[in-house]
């Protein structure tokens, strides 16, 4: 069973809600503390089983470039990337993290916008060796979302959308399922400060999104 986790809006503001620094596979993490976790909270009794196999596919967990929530909202993925170098995908201090434990196998993010092209949302599964470690990625990022994140997107060339300033605010959400840590981050395109209701709805129904679909794979759907 997925675990929900709250929405940091991060602007210019307190040192505690200020946008962190874009991050990059070349930076330096400082040092970071050494956390374990128990298994996520409700994990299928067969977890064993279900760890053993494949990781959920970039095709698994993003089946559609359009996309219609149950809401009405409708989305379009312009981008979809995926590595086994999850450290390119991630903040210096998450990669640390994870090298804490057995590793990350995969790393998939799509970004997504609004049918008005306003919107730039970010969706990344993280994908993990353990149960264990997926708990402890999902437990550091829900106390520290804006140090332990993993890296939004910028739009194609062909996509048409515009980039977004440096800095600018934006959303944090992020589930857990079996092994996978499903983060969702938000911005407007931009770099509007306003309109956060609205901008944590979109970013919370395709985070849902994508977490259904890694949850039908990873306990043991097709």
């Amino acid at each position: 069973m997925a675990i929900a986790a709250g929405t940091l809006m991060y602007t210019g503001g307190s040192d505690d809600d200020r946008a962190a620094p874009p991050a990059t596979a070349t930076a330096t993490a400082a040092a970071d503390p050494s956390v374990t976790a128990a298994p996520p909270s409700g994990a299928p009794s067969a977890l064993p089983s279900l760890l053993a196999r494949p990781v959920v596919r970039p095709e698994q967990a993003f089946p559609e470039t359009n996309v219609r929530l149950s809401d009405g909202s409708r989305y379009k993925r312009v981008d979809l990337v995926t590595t086994t170098e999850c450290a390119q995908g991630m903040s210096p201090e998450l990669a640390a993290l994870v090298d804490q434990g057995e590793g990350c196998l995969r790393l998939t993010a799509a970004l997504f916008t609004d049918a008005e092209r306003r919107s730039q949302v970010s969706v990344t599964v993280a994908s993990f060796v353990r149960a264990e470690d997926a708990g402890t990625v999902f437990a550091m990022a829900s106390m520290d979302p804006v140090t332990y994140q993993t890296v939004s997107l910028d739009p194609p060339p062909e996509a048409g959308l515009p980039t977004v300033p440096p800095g600018s605010a934006g959303v944090f959400r992020r589930l857990v399922t079996v092994r996978s840590v499903v983060f969702a981050n938000g911005q407007w395109g931009d770099g509007s400060e306003t309109g956060e209701a609205a901008l944590t709805r979109q970013a919370e129904g395709l985070l849902r999104y994508v977490n259904d679909h890694v949850v039908a794979y990873e306990q043991g759907g097709v």
